[in-house]
């Protein structure tokens, strides 16, 4: 855990990161944040936001590499007759 009390982002999985994104957009929103907090907040969701498009680039690639067959060409999970 960090200093805030948080666990450091890049430690969250892609849910975890982004559930945490949801709550910080929901508090953001809700206008009752002291300007201090909704400027850390605002950073830590930028952070989040980051971490879940690095997650999904990676998931990508993953997938774009499983369904490359040899040569490079596309492997179908299913053969349709």
């Amino acid at each position: 855990m960090g200093e805030d009390g948080l666990r450091p982002v890049g430690e969250l999985s892609f849910e975890a990161a982004l559930a945490e994104l949801e709550q910080v957009v929901a508090q953001l929103e809700s206008g009752n944040v002291p300007l201090e907090k909704s400027i850390a907040l605002y950073a830590r969701g930028a952070e989040l936001k980051g971490h879940c498009e690095d997650k999904l680039k990676a998931a990508e690639a993953r997938v774009a590499e499983i369904t490359q067959g040899p040569e490079g060409v596309r492997a179908r999970l299913v053969d349709i007759p």
